[in-house]
């Protein structure tokens, strides 16, 4: 299985094309896998798979057929970047913690956020000090390198 790397609106996605028959691909996205029709060379919709449901009773009603795939959606939307100095993922990793709010004062050396990478929980800390402007990613979000975490002003 072969992965690409794909921008999209500035940001980095790992796409891994799990199956291929015929016009309908199975892929995932940064970790999360979704259902794709292939009309000529653009994808026509995306649908997450769903996970497999417990048995449903035999009388149960079926759901009504989504007039649209759903878009992915992450669980919180990150900050837009705030004034001052952003500071860079120095690995591709995920977010396991993150220590600070916007508005925070904080030190050199203060513990920003845990990135975990390569099975490693790695502090990410304050390389000056100032006031988080803004904080970027969430708890659980994948980064790639060179990913603007959190801003310090």
């Amino acid at each position: 299985m072969k992965e690409y790397k794909y921008i999209i609106n500035g940001k980095e996605y790992a796409v891994n094309i799990d199956n291929l028959s015929g016009n309908q691909a199975k892929v995932t996205v940064n970790g999360k896998a979704y259902e794709v029709e292939i009309v000529g060379n653009e994808v026509k919709a995306a649908k997450p798979v769903a996970k497999p449901a417990a048995p449903a009773a035999a009388h149960a009603p079926k759901p009504a057929a989504p007039t649209a795939a759903p878009t992915p959606k992450p669980a919180a939307a990150p900050a837009a970047e705030g004034e001052g100095t952003p500071f860079k993922a120095p690995l591709p990793g995920t977010i396991n913690d993150i220590k600070v709010a916007v508005g925070q004062q904080v030190n050199v050396g203060d513990v920003v956020l845990i990135l975990e990478a390569m099975k490693m929980e790695n502090e990410i800390t304050a390389e000056k000090a100032g006031t988080i402007t803004s904080i970027t990613v969430n708890k659980g979000d994948s980064v790639m390198e060179g990913t603007t975490m959190f801003t310090i002003g």
